[in-house]
């Protein structure tokens, strides 16, 4: 499919990108370059073939051709067809890269794990939106690269990467994925970890019995759903006492612990120390 691969290991080169208008009818160069291109249809349409593979991108469509394929045009494109058009270069994915998958992660951690280097394929040809982020990404950031800011040199791979991002993700390759049972609670007590416990919140969320709940996320996690909420919040609670000065009754509060004491007790249990001796640790 000639699919071009990003990843987090380093950034996509801008070498330049513009609006066009088509002012008469053309047909698509013949030509092999060392630079990828995307492509995004405002109107009209455009006809190009990439070894041996035609393609027509139309009206608020998206697609990207590969550096070093042969591309040529057999059609013409018509006047008054305009687009979008950025040419970048990407370096080969880094051997220790993974190809990325979206999951839910215990929040509030704070760190990033050693071997977080992945590595992302770029959608070939989508529909996307003129109302959609990634359109408006584009837009904004053809207009940047016309700019007279002194740091839009320093500033346009970065840029680039971030919409090259949205363009993969608005695909809907990855987010049409639905989520399973035990990982949309995993987000729910996510999204509630500065409050107390109720299975009857999550009942009342997912128009489920919590014992049917509980039983699918014990089979999944290995843990109890209000173990894994206990353990969220003692994440947050860890982040709290290293990057802030709040007293401890105060982040007790915060997460939903009216006793502090109890509080306190359950940060033990977890942490094999008291909150005061955790943070006391990390000033050693």
């Amino acid at each position: 499919m000639n699919e071009i691969i990003m990843d987090t290991c380093s950034l996509p080169a801008v070498i330049s990108g513009a609006y066009e208008v088509a002012s008469n009818p053309f047909v698509h160069a013949n030509r092999i370059v060392d630079f990828n291109v995307l492509i995004y249809v405002t109107d009209g349409y455009i006809c190009v073939t990439e070894e041996e593979q035609d393609y027509i991108i139309q009206k608020e469509e998206l697609f990207f051709l590969k550096s070093g394929l042969h591309h040529y045009g057999k059609t013409s494109i018509p006047q008054g067809t305009s687009w979008y058009y950025i040419h970048f270069r990407t370096s080969p994915p880094a051997s220790c890269c993974r190809p990325f998958a979206i999951i839910n992660e215990p929040g509030n951690q704070g760190h990033v794990p050693n071997d977080a280097a992945y590595s992302l394929p770029l959608p070939k040809h989508s529909y996307v939106p003129e109302s959609s982020q990634a359109a408006k990404m584009i837009s904004r950031f053809i207009n940047y690269m016309n700019s007279t800011d002194p740091l839009r040199r320093w500033n346009l791979n970065a840029g680039l990467f971030q919409l090259l991002t949205e363009c993969a993700f608005c695909s809907g390759s990855l987010l049409s994925q639905k989520d399973s049972l035990p990982d949309q609670i995993c987000r729910f007590l996510g999204e509630h970890v500065q409050e107390p416990f109720h299975a009857s919140a999550l009942e009342k969320h997912f128009h489920l019995s919590y014992k049917h709940m509980a039983a699918c996320f014990k089979k999944a996690t290995g843990t109890t759903i209000q173990e894994y909420h206990t353990q969220q919040k003692m994440n947050l609670a860890c982040k709290l006492l290293r990057s802030t000065l709040l007293p401890v009754n105060e982040i007790s509060l915060q997460l939903g612990y009216q006793d502090m004491l109890y509080f306190s007790r359950v940060f033990h249990s977890h942490m094999g120390l008291s909150p005061s001796a955790y943070r006391k640790r990390l000033w050693i």
